[in-house]
């Protein structure tokens, strides 16, 4: 008995256990609930996205619960608790959509384009949305007309995907869109009647469809961007359409014919006149084989004859006075032309003070002009803007004295640029010009993100880098806006030029000047062909350029800019061969694992390993990048034997031996260099990757070494 009373008492015991540790899950469980970051419908809403895409890897996602703002999830943005973005493109998803995308309660921009997602577009869709981008994906059935409810859209793409049907009539409340791209797809019919409500757009793309009908919705949008090509539009073209800068339309069954103007109806038996028209009720009478013949009463005709006497006279009086306004104005302008010709010439002859006479003489070395070009701009501005100037004329006045400006050249013959400032595009825009940054256009993935070849409707090619550093994110934009003006100020000839810039959305991508020629590493190391090119001569005039680009960069410029990534890689090369050093001025982008990796690669300085940089480690990664250029070999070679890996700890033993360094030349030189030139080169790489940073010299006493040596060469 006794034992049966113990038995229970623990069994009771144990009950006790087993309910305070479910109440203790419980509470863990609901004050989780109750205390998470992400607001729980936004959380609800990705878990159901999440499922319907089929559970792919994506970093950080959970099917059931989980906090995306918190724990960061790829491709989730956030603006404190809630889900403003999530951009998945190029991430090999698939499954579905699914129909719950509306309970985001915040998001304003998707971006799952470049994917394999199929089913339909969801019905129920955020209204919050702003850029809703699923182009290069396995999309069938139709385009929502839910669609309506998007007051907020700025840019949709729907392009390259299996849509039908026709584009529902769904644009009225759409005034804020500027970006559509609904081609490459199976869309049928006329366009939609409340397309002419798209006050805003700029873009459109329709091309490589079935649609049918007339493009008079079209005729009176804002556009500068208009493909409608391989269609069945039918018709004439609207004259308006074909001001449009860029308007694409062939492959389209159209009627080349002018609009003809809408037939005059015929008069009713009662009435003894033509219907009115507004020329004919002034009293002007449209003529022609088609107008209709004067009524046969006497009465009648001698009035309209005697109307017709009185207007033409009026018509020549008024023709004589507009010709003799003409003369009198073209007389008062040549007046005023002649006496502002004297009075310039007396302004130039007794106002300029003695000094900047002396100025204007002044030449340099090589017989260049070292003032800055700014004279005559004041007189630019009186010339082109008005008394009382308009908006229009008050933003050109700013462009004209811009454009007029011109980076003085330096002293160590570094030229310069013209200041540009950079533009600002649309993420809509680079999506259209990278084809949503689809992977044919992908060149290449650096520390900062990938790098792809975009192109403007007028030919024209640039590089988009997209910025993914993760502690970008930590960034305002105005911050972010404060890097775009410091690299937008590097101007040198051996600098990739930044064109512009992308912040939207919460993305960040910097438009940089296209290099038809790739990189130096991919010169030296991947492409026979321009590795042909690649002489002595040519070698030793790449990194004179680089050098210069490095000198700009150190001691040019204000303030000074430290490169911190420079190697092969990002020495890109133009149409011509020449250098354009690229990443200038990000050194604040990069993550903090960086020095690792540039020492891994075999451009990092010794003094690298205390965690300390300064302008002598881009000066060492200078001496690898050379080494390169004389051996042919990578900077770091896992294929080599392993005394042979680094190159720099393999090369620099023999630079002093003039055998052994004629050994470790590139062998495709084939000995087209003199001894001497290849031991000037050898000390100068000796020089730059000194073990102690004060020991190496500094870039513009390079560049000095480096001209001679190319002076010698000629």
């Amino acid at each position: 008995m006794l034992l049966r009373i113990d038995d229970m008492m623990m069994r009771n015991s144990e009950m006790k256990i087993y309910v305070v540790a479910i109440l203790g899950l419980l509470i863990i469980s609901s004050t989780r609930n109750c205390f998470g970051f992400t607001d729980p419908g936004d959380i609800l809403a990705i878990n159901s996205l999440y499922a319907a895409l089929g559970f792919p890897p994506l970093l950080g996602w959970l099917l059931a619960g989980g906090d995306p703002c918190l724990e960061g999830w790829q491709g989730v943005q956030c603006v404190n608790s809630n889900i403003t973005g999530i951009v998945l493109n190029d991430a090999n998803l698939g499954g579905e959509l699914g129909e719950n995308l509306g309970a985001f309660a915040s998001i304003i921009q998707i971006d799952l384009s470049n994917n394999h997602i199929g089913g339909n577009i969801p019905s129920d869709l955020p209204s919050t949305l702003k850029t809703f981008f699923l182009s290069g994906n396995q999309l069938k059935g139709t385009i929502p007309e839910s669609l309506s409810t998007l007051g907020q859209l700025t840019d949709l793409s729907l392009n390259n995907n299996h849509l039908s049907g026709v584009i529902p009539d769904s644009f009225q409340q759409l005034i804020a869109l500027s970006n559509l791209d609904l081609s490459r797809n199976n869309l049928s019919g006329p366009l939609p009647p409340s397309m002419v409500n798209l006050s805003s757009i700029s873009t459109l793309h329709l091309e490589d469809n079935y649609l049918t009908g007339v493009l008079d919705v079209l005729q009176d949008l804002p556009l500068i961007d208009l493909d409608i090509e391989n269609n069945l539009f039918s018709g004439p073209i609207p004259p308006k359409l074909l001001s449009i800068p860029n308007f694409r339309n062939k492959g389209n069954p159209f009627n080349t014919t002018t609009i003809p103007s809408p037939p005059l109806s015929s008069p009713s038996p009662s009435s003894p006149f033509p219907p009115q028209t507004p020329e004919t009720s002034s009293g002007i009478e449209a003529l022609g084989p088609s107008s209709p013949k004067l009524p046969h009463d006497s009465g009648q005709q001698k009035s309209i004859f005697s109307n017709k006497v009185v207007w033409v006279a009026i018509s020549g009086f008024l023709i004589i006075v507009l010709l003799a306004l003409g003369f009198c104005i073209r007389m008062s302008k040549r007046h005023k032309e002649k006496s502002s010709i004297k009075v310039s010439d007396h302004i130039k002859s007794s106002s300029n003070p003695p000094h900047l006479k002396e100025n204007e003489a002044q030449r340099n070395d090589n017989g260049r002009n070292n003032l800055l070009p700014i004279s005559n701009v004041k007189e630019k501005k009186k010339e082109t803007i008005s008394k009382n100037p308009t908006p229009h004329q008050l933003l050109s006045r700013e462009s004209v004295i811009v454009k007029s400006l011109v980076i003085p050249t330096n002293t160590n013959g570094n030229t310069s640029r013209n200041i540009n400032s950079p533009k600002s595009f649309s993420i809509a825009s680079l999506q259209q010009y990278t084809n949503s940054f689809s992977q044919e256009n992908l060149i290449g993935r650096g520390v900062l993100g990938p790098v792809y070849k975009a192109q403007l409707p007028n030919g024209k090619v640039f590089v988009v880098r997209k910025l993914e550093n993760i502690s970008l994110r930590q960034w305002s934009d105005e911050d972010f806006m404060g890097m775009v003006s410091n690299v937008s100020k590097l101007q040198n000839e051996n600098i990739v030029g930044l064109e512009g810039y992308c912040v939207e959305h919460g993305q960040r991508l910097f438009v940089y000047e296209y290099c038809k020629n790739g990189t130096l590493h991919e010169a030296l190391h991947l492409d026979d062909e321009i590795h042909e090119k690649l002489s002595w001569n040519a070698r030793v005039h790449l990194a004179l350029q680089a050098a210069k680009a490095l000198e700009y960069l150190h001691e040019v410029c204000q303030p000074i800019v430290a490169h911190k990534n420079f190697k092969s890689t990002n020495i890109l090369l133009d149409e011509e061969l020449n250098v354009r050093v690229s990443d200038c001025g990000l050194a604040p982008l990069l993550p903090s694992g960086h020095i690792s990796k540039l020492q891994a690669s075999g451009y990092g300085a010794p003094e690298l390993e205390s965690g300390t940089y300064t302008y002598q480690s881009d000066v060492y990664s200078f001496g690898i990048v050379m080494l390169e250029l004389l051996t042919g070999r990578k900077a770091h070679d896992r294929t080599k034997p392993r005394g042979e890996q680094f190159l720099v700890r393999w090369a620099v033993p023999r630079l002093h031996d003039i055998e052994a360094l004629s050994r470790m030349v590139d062998p495709s030189l084939d000995a087209t260099y003199t001894s001497k030139s290849l031991s000037r080169f050898a000390d100068i790489i000796s020089l730059c990757v000194q073990a102690e940073p004060e020991f190496r010299p500094p870039m513009s006493e390079i560049v000095q070494n480096l001209l001679q040596m190319t002076k010698m060469n000629h």
